[in-house]
């Protein structure tokens, strides 16, 4: 029972409701102006569906009124794009306006029903009521004035509900507008993906460098050395904090441009950052690095450093050899460095598949692995 009347304290009951009568507006103001011809209104508003902007007024307020409280309603609130959008606005307006018809009907009515009963269980016969005209007073007519309120009651909630129904199906997005939200989440994902590389590249990269230093610093006994170590950690993790507030000023600020990440233009700072640990890094730079696009020399600039930070976990202080190349409409990254016994890492792996993952959506190449005696990185990114 309980369950049976919980949609009298909900709110968008009501709503519904008022959606439902918002249509009979026009026709009560026609009817003083010309009252033989009720069906003007309706011709008016079914032309007006062809105009695009009434779609997009017509989801709005079906959200605000038959859904409020659902984070996705499934109403488009775009305008019409196509003839199609176009005759279900009409066709949705021509529903409209005949479930505005029955709920007035009805709301006005069964209470005057129900009103009229309890007239004649009172003694007194209303006149104008066509079922009640030539009844006899009794008072078992005061046990009827329930029904019509209950039927009130299952009317009102009945057609709230299918009036949402209806709504959804021909309010509801386009095909095309189904493939816009669907490239739209798409691209949410990827760049949530995209900001957990460059968390797991740059944090990554600072904590693997630290860590190197400080068991070089204690190992190595020397105050000179220790002091050093301790400034390449204490700038390597100003770099990082660096990158994390950038991200974060990202996930705050979605419209941010991405201009102010690193580019292979600064990839000196991986480079010293590298040396910095111990590793004895020969570079080999050729071609001009600042015409590479944006994307492809910030890509280019995670890989270097998701490069040399596997070598710093996995091989330790070891020579590493680095070319970065411009030419022949494409960028050339290769790193070698000698492939001693594995080192095992948290994390091991996924290095890897980043690699190959950010050449892949630049429609680039990556090969990885030992290579007469060492453990080379190859990619190759076009340029266009």
């Amino acid at each position: 029972m309980v369950r049976l009347l919980r949609p009298l304290v909900r709110g968008t009951t009501y709503t519904r409701l008022l959606h439902l009568w918002i249509p009979g507006l026009p026709f009560s103001v026609w009817m003083f102006i010309d009252p033989r011809t009720p069906w003007v209104p309706a011709l008016v508003l079914l032309a007006l569906g062809l105009v695009p902007a009434v779609r997009r007024g017509e989801g709005v307020q079906a959200v605000l009124l038959l859904t409020p409280n659902e984070r996705e309603p499934g109403f488009s609130e775009e305008s019409s794009a196509t003839w199609r959008d176009r005759t279900r606005t009409v066709l949705w307006l021509a529903v409209r306006i005949a479930l505005a018809a029955v709920t007035v009907l009805l709301t006005v009515w069964l209470p005057l029903l129900g009103y009229s009963l309890g007239q004649v269980a009172a003694g007194t016969v209303p006149s104008g009521v066509p079922v009640l005209e030539d009844v006899r007073h009794h008072w078992a007519y005061a046990l009827l004035v329930p029904l019509p309120l209950t039927a009130l009651y299952a009317a009102v909630v009945g057609l709230g509900a299918l009036v949402t129904a209806v709504a959804r199906r021909l309010l509801g997005p386009s095909p095309a507008e189904r493939l816009a939200a669907v490239e739209a989440r798409t691209e949410q994902l990827l760049e949530r993906t995209r900001i957990a590389r460059e968390l797991h590249d740059s944090i990554g990269h600072a904590l693997t460098v630290a860590v190197v230093q400080a068991g070089a610093a204690r190992a190595a006994g020397d105050p000179e050395f220790t002091d050093r170590a301790l400034g390449a950690v204490e700038e390597t993790g100003r770099a990082a904090l660096e990158d994390l507030e950038r991200v974060l000023g990202v996930l705050r600020e979605p419209e941010k441009p991405v201009g102010s990440r690193p580019t292979l233009v600064d990839a000196d700072r991986l480079l010293e950052s590298a040396r910095a640990s111990g590793a004895t890094v020969h570079a080999e730079v050729s071609g001009p690095l600042e015409t590479a696009p944006g994307p492809v020399s910030r890509e280019g600039y995670r890989i270097l450093q998701e490069s040399l930070t596997n070598a710093l976990r996995h091989a330790g202080a070891v020579p590493v050899r680095v070319r970065i190349g411009v030419a022949d409409g494409a960028l050339l990254l290769e790193i070698r460095n000698r492939l001693t016994q594995d080192v095992p890492g948290p994390g091991r792996g996924s290095g890897l598949r980043g690699i190959r993952e950010r050449a892949a959506l630049l429609g680039g190449r990556a090969w990885t692995g030992p290579d007469a005696g060492d453990w080379r990185v190859r990619v190759e990114l076009p340029l266009g």
